[in-house]
């Protein structure tokens, strides 16, 4: 039975960033980052990491400061929980970052900065964050799939495919999915929450070999 474990993780400047793991049954086909929400890891997010681990993925989420977080802190973290893995013998292109709501923000920022196997960004996508995230995904250096809802102050399918064009415009592969309806966690809506997963799965199943 897959288990999730908490280390202290040293880094070069001498503090640690403590990461929640958990490792497959199995053999290893490669490792996944998530980046959690504004809450840290909550249950959610242990969960999230032990339902990717049984699909046969060395799963690892770095514990972010939410309030205070950088864009710099966020891609420091990123690459010591990357070299993490890579001390595990997890190779560069076999690793990916998976991320919802505020995490799968930061998951686009660490895929335009960051070149790795693959990225996901699920949640809602709120109409005021558009232009700078535009911006981001006109940078992308990762194959990255971009799934959002536009329940609440989410935007609608308009805003979303002008997130699509931007991405499209990074010379990688992207995909960027629209689900009316859907709030920013994806809680509301089974199918849609669902079918979110599968293609995550089907993502990293692709690029990640």
């Amino acid at each position: 039975m897959t288990s999730i474990s908490t280390v202290e993780h040293p880094r070069s400047d001498g503090s640690a960033l403590r990461l929640t793991f958990a490792q497959p049954v199995g053999a290893i086909r490669g490792g996944l980052v998530v980046l959690h929400e504004a809450d840290g890891v909550d249950d959610g997010v242990r969960l999230l990491v032990l339902s990717l681990a049984g699909e046969g993925w060395l799963t690892v989420t770095p514990h972010l400061d939410g309030d205070n977080l950088t864009q710099q802190d966020l891609l420091d973290a990123t690459d010591a929980t990357l070299a993490w893995l890579s001390d595990r013998g997890v190779q560069a292109d076999l690793i990916g970052v998976v991320g919802f709501d505020l995490g799968g923000t930061a998951a686009l920022v660490v895929a335009s900065h960051r070149r790795l196997g693959a990225a996901v960004s699920v949640g809602g996508q709120r109409v005021a964050e558009l232009p700078a995230l535009m911006e981001i995904a006109g940078r992308l250096t990762s194959p990255w799939l971009g799934m959002y809802g536009d329940a609440g102050d989410e935007a609608g399918g308009a805003e979303v495919e002008q997130l699509r064009e931007a991405a499209a415009s990074a010379g990688v592969v992207t995909n960027v999915v629209h689900y009316p309806g859907a709030n920013h966690r994806f809680d509301a809506d089974p199918s849609a929450a669902a079918e979110a997963w599968q293609r995550t799965l089907d993502w990293f199943d692709a690029h990640l070999r």
